[in-house]
């Protein structure tokens, strides 16, 4: 199975580019799915088409919630996703057309501070900028 790995990259050219923090406007996409295969196709798909850098799978959870007059009690997984505001509404959309829930979560949140290296390291993989090089590899 081949999968892209991200390289990480110094961030003085982007730095020295004038790309600063407060232009760097990342964010946290979190959603929740109901089993670990739909949560790695979902994180890959992100990933893969560049919505985002890196997304975490939180293991199981348990959600209480209100659906059509119900209280529902379900197993699911986490997902916090990476990317930039400017690309939230690619990330919707692809959560919106793998997900399997008739109403997914979409909660998007904005990262105030961060270190600086990393926030640059979001802007980059997200499809923010070409410092970073994707490189296919064997899985073994």
């Amino acid at each position: 199975m081949a999968i892209g790995v991200c390289l990480l990259f110094p961030v003085d050219g982007l730095l020295q580019s004038g790309v600063t923090s407060a232009a760097v406007q990342a964010i946290l996409v979190v959603t929740t799915v109901g089993t670990e295969e739909e949560a790695n196709l979902l994180a890959q798909e992100l990933v893969e088409r560049r919505h985002s850098c890196c997304v975490n799978i939180l293991p199981v959870h348990r959600s209480v919630y209100r659906w059509q007059g119900k209280i529902c009690t379900d197993s699911e997984f986490m997902l916090i996703i990476k990317g930039m505001e400017s690309g939230y509404a690619a990330i919707e959309a692809a959560i919106k057309e793998l997900h399997s829930y008739e109403l997914p979560e979409i909660l998007a949140f904005d990262i105030k501070q961060g270190e600086e290296g990393f926030l640059h390291w979001i802007h980059a993989c997200s499809g923010g900028g070409v410092v970073e090089a994707d490189e296919e590899q064997e899985e073994g």
